[in-house]
């Protein structure tokens, strides 16, 4: 089976666990595909460049100067660390942006009640160029950076990056999608850490919104895991990156089927 991992969320911000984390997904088994978010990282770096974040319903408005910000963040500092980390564990990855190789082509968000800006929605994912790499025993790291086929680059929401990337690998393959963040699954309560709900069906996703159960950035998240699931992806996990193995196995976080 192909794991398709995305890592976000504090993690993603802390140098140890970072590492830590990295060296886990470079031990697991079988092919695999990482795709990585970044956005306090280029948040900080912004403040020191003057281009500050704007954000509308927890998602960054990419102005001209923003999209030049998360292209050099993204696809540069943190795409090319996390290569040069695997590496060093032994894990041969290859950074991404979806303009290489064409790997995603996206298409510029239309401007409704909200003008995002330089925002991409995932057109099509190059399935065949990762599944080559994947026979090469190259492991594709993907940073939410797209294109338009027209010369111009996107930032794309990395969650949907990582579902639509399970979606066109299991044209080929079964596939596991696992969301990775510092939490140990969907929480019933936000506030306590240890109210996670084990498995969500994608039937019952509607009724949990509706009763307040999941709220805030947990809809769209569970909004891809459902979409992937109805896409043909085996299984979709919600869980603590650092209990990656723990996560796989089904034995923690939130599955969702």
């Amino acid at each position: 089976m192909l794991n398709v991992i995305k890592i976000g969320g504090n993690i993603l911000d802390n140098e140890e666990a970072f590492s830590r984390f990295l060296e886990a997904f470079s031990k697991l088994e079988g092919e695999k595909i990482l795709v990585h978010g970044g956005g306090k990282i280029a948040t900080e770096i912004g403040h020191k460049l003057d281009v500050e974040a704007n954000y509308i319903n927890g998602r960054r408005v990419t102005g001209d100067d923003t999209l030049k910000l998360v292209t050099m963040v993204y696809a540069g500092l943190i795409n090319k660390n996390i290569v040069a980390q695997l590496q060093s564990f032994n894990c041969n990855a290859l950074g991404l942006t979806g303009a290489d190789g064409n790997a995603i082509i996206a298409k510029k968000r239309p401007v409704g009640d909200v003008d995002y800006g330089f925002v991409g929605d995932v057109v099509a994912v190059n399935g065949l160029l990762l599944k080559q790499l994947l026979d090469a025993e190259i492991t594709p790291v993907l940073a939410p950076i797209t294109h338009d086929a027209k010369g111009g680059l996107l930032n794309t929401n990395a969650d949907t990056i990582a579902q639509e990337v399970a979606k066109a690998m299991s044209q080929y393959i079964e596939v596991s999608l696992v969301y990775g963040f510092e939490k140990d699954g969907v929480l019933k309560d936000a506030n306590v850490d240890s109210s996670v709900i084990p498995v969500i069906e994608v039937n019952d996703f509607d009724q949990l919104v509706a009763d307040g159960v999941i709220s805030g950035g947990m809809i769209p998240k569970l909004q891809n895991a459902c979409s992937a699931i109805r896409a043909g992806v085996k299984q979709v996990i919600i869980g603590n990156a650092l209990q990656l193995n723990n996560i796989i196995n089904g034995e923690k976080g939130t599955i969702i089927k």
